[in-house]
């Protein structure tokens, strides 16, 4: 069988400033290793999906970099949306472009900006869905959860399925029950305790055919939206086209605007030490911690504390003392300073210095 990855690489990141900023928004950061988050995406696909048959897409501030970064991939295999417009017209025009190849071809929708740690087992995951999703299934994978996570959204497992990848591990499927939001630290140790709940990764394998119907009977707007842009494709008028139609494309997640509605969907659970790095807060599952469960790196130091993330620039070291659960950033020309359990408030500092019109620092 053959898989066509899609990675969704527009993001801003911006939990992640001031490291991120709109020129280089997280996925280009190398948060969880030596390489930038999209390199390392783009390179644990072989040998499930080749270069050729592999897809970028991102906005056009980013394009120039990410062909740099995967140059690896062909050119055309990068695909430019006009304006960020969420998950779910990504997703439709990703398809229409892998229906223009193959009609019934398998697309595994990737995030750009996730740490796996464990490569093999995610390709065993990857092909065990693509089997599922080559049957007609809209087929996700579901991290078995190891802690009571808030910053999840969850999927409840529904009845048991079969799947197997040909020369790989028999791995597990289910039916989706339905898919959860994120819940409070009570409901999430409860869904940890009944153990028929699985992290929702974001992680979607399909054919380019069903999702477009999906998308269609779901969200018939964004079809006769994608049918547009469609009919387009390798004509002069696709540029202008596409720059037309999709900045009134509806900006809503695939997960919501199509997944939670489909009776199609099914889920494989996986181990294979995912993270989302969804905020600073989690590079202590991805970096190197010291005795205490500190992330101490560059020329920082931190005495009598406890899980704190400190990560110095290069023209002055930080000392952290007597502190725990901070976390201290500094990119040279603003620093950062909060608590571990406000991470995800970090957006909130660049939607206020963007009010302050510093476009410098963003």
């Amino acid at each position: 069988m053959k898989i066509y990855p899609v990675i969704m690489a527009g993001g801003s990141g911006t939990r992640f400033w001031p490291l991120s900023r709109r020129n280089r928004p997280k996925q280009f950061l190398a948060l969880a290793g030596d390489a930038p988050l999209l390199a390392a995406t783009v390179g644990r696909l072989p040998p499930l999906a080749r270069p050729k048959d592999t897809f970028v897409v991102c906005g056009p501030r980013h394009a120039a970099a990410a062909r740099r970064m995967v140059a690896q991939l062909p050119k055309e295999n990068f695909i430019i949306e006009p304006c960020a417009r969420n998950t779910a017209p990504c997703v439709g025009l990703a398809a229409i472009h892998v229906a223009a190849k193959d009609p019934k071809g398998v697309i595994a929708m990737l995030p750009a900006d996730h740490h796996i740690g464990r490569p093999e087992a995610f390709r065993d995951a990857v092909a065990a869905a693509a089997q599922l999703a080559e049957a007609g299934s809209i087929a996700t994978i579901g991290i078995r959860p190891s802690r009571p996570e808030t910053g999840y959204g969850y999927l409840k497992l529904g009845p048991r399925l079969a799947a197997r990848a040909k020369g790989r591990k028999r791995l597990v499927a289910h039916k989706v029950e339905r898919f959860v939001e994120k819940p409070d630290v009570v409901t999430a140790a409860r869904y940890l305790a009944d153990g028929s709940y699985l992290w929702n990764s974001g992680i979607f394998v399909f054919r380019a055919d069903v999702i477009l119907d999906e998308i269609r009977r779901a969200m018939p707007v964004l079809g006769e939206q994608l049918e547009a842009i469609r009919r387009t494709l390798g004509t002069p008028a696709y540029a202008r086209t596409l720059k037309r139609v999709f900045p009134d494309c509806p900006s809503i997640s695939i997960d919501y605007g199509v997944m939670e509605k489909s009776a199609r969907i099914s889920v494989v659970p996986a181990e294979f030490g995912w993270s989302d790095v969804g905020s600073f807060a989690a590079l202590s599952d991805v970096r190197v911690t010291d005795d205490l469960g500190n992330v101490a790196e560059g020329d920082a130091l931190v005495i009598d504390g406890r899980n704190n993330v400190v990560l110095a620039g290069k023209d002055r070291p930080i000392a952290v003392i007597g502190l725990d659960d901070v976390i201290v950033v500094d990119s040279g020309d603003a620093l950062l300073v909060c608590r571990r359990d406000r991470a995800q408030d970090v957006r909130k500092a660049v939607e206020e210095l963007g009010r302050r019109g510093r476009e410098e620092l963003l």
